[in-house]
């Protein structure tokens, strides 16, 4: 039988050494097996040095073999070291090279100890969190000032774009599920007055919790859901495809060019869509009251003006730019921090929700707790 030339090999090489030849690639599988084990036996729990100068290919199954065969021969007390081994053979071989993994020195943790072990790491990510949105704040706050200071770099367009975004085209959803909210508080609450005869009180109940918490809780939420999830998987996406590392390349910010704009329009948009959703649920809540309640439309509107006050209003459209702020701050921390894959952006795009809708209740709660201190 005629031997392959092609056919990987083994032979004695100068000053002791072991001369591989022949193609150490997949199409010679074989052959390798065959010439892997020949560099074992020819081991024997010795040093020995292995030239590889005369191989004519190397591949990745090649280099597979070779550090199989290397950490083979190291268990059993032998040493194995390469010579002449190209740039390229070397990184390959690298890449191939077998690590045994690291043992957990941690010792099993029982039912209540591993509870409070996975309690104690929440918190901490938790507390980073914070560290890490208050930094990502200050960023913010110093690419608003580098843009104030040099008005002609503000993107303007990019504004606009994401005024329509989060206010007008947002509003349609907030005005209809508003209307309902507000409806559904109203015959509620309609059906528990009935029973003290104050069904009129309703317009008290509906007037002062829309306008001070429901309404810009409610928008909020829906913002987040939203716009905030829209944020995250722009910028998550864009990281993904290294456009954010493209503006950097090409000397701009990405900051300035992705975050301020988006931020701003939050701001600027939650307010507005907070009053049209305060008045669409203030709608839904008085057709409530005259078909449930049978309120005409002049004593619902006597009712709601002796009952609220504009300090009232404004204490919703106060809260409305905060909540934009930590609805853009998260969304965008987020975006920014998506990987390279698609499980990695969903993963991210969900915690953007999951986190914005949190915060903007806790955020709510301390507005409350302080309102109420001061009397307003």
């Amino acid at each position: 039988m005629v031997e392959d030339a092609s056919a990987a090999r083994v032979h004695d090489g100068a000053d002791g050494r072991l001369a591989l030849a022949g193609r150490w690639t997949a199409d010679q599988g074989a052959s390798v097996e065959v010439a892997a084990r020949r560099v074992a036996e020819a081991a024997s729990g010795r040093a020995i040095v292995v030239d590889l100068a005369p191989i004519e290919r190397l591949d990745t199954l090649g280099a597979w073999v070779l550090e199989r065969t290397r950490a083979e021969i190291e268990a059993a007390g032998g040493r194995l070291s390469y010579a002449g081994a190209t740039p390229e053979y070397r990184i390959l071989l690298g890449e191939m090279s077998l690590r045994e993994p690291e043992a957990s020195s941690a010792e099993p943790m029982g039912r209540i100890h591993g509870a409070l072990d996975g309690l104690g790491r929440r918190v901490v990510g938790a507390g980073q969190d914070i560290v890490t949105g208050v930094a990502f704040l200050g960023e913010v706050v110093a690419a608003c000032g580098r843009v104030a200071a040099r008005p002609r770099t503000f993107r303007t367009s990019a504004f606009v774009n994401q005024i329509e975004q989060v206010a007008l085209r947002g509003a349609p959803i907030i005005v209809l599920i508003s209307f309902l909210v507000g409806g559904i508080v109203a015959q509620q609450g309609i059906f528990q007055l009935q029973r003290f005869g104050a069904q009129t009180f309703v317009v008290n109940l509906i007037g002062l919790l829309i306008l001070r918490e429901l309404g810009v809780l409610l928008t909020s939420i829906m913002v987040a859901g939203r716009s905030g999830s829209a944020f995250t998987a722009e910028i998550g996406s864009m990281r993904m495809r290294e456009e954010v590392d493209a503006l950097r390349v090409m000397g701009l910010d990405p900051v300035e060019v992705l975050i301020v704009p988006r931020i701003l329009a939050l701001v600027v948009g939650l307010p507005m869509l907070t009053l049209i959703g305060a008045l669409s649920a203030l709608l839904g809540g008085g057709i409530t009251a005259m078909l449930y309640g049978g309120l005409t439309l002049d004593q619902f509107l006597a009712r709601l003006q002796a009952a609220v006050g504009l300090h009232h209003v404004f204490v919703g459209l106060i809260k409305a730019p905060f909540m934009a702020l930590v609805i853009g701050i998260i969304a965008t921390i987020e975006g920014f921090a998506v990987e390279g894959s698609a499980e990695s952006l969903g993963r991210h795009v969900t915690a953007s929700v999951v986190k914005s809708i949190f915060m903007v209740i806790v955020l709510d709660g301390l507005f409350a707790v302080f309102f109420a201190a001061i009397d307003f």
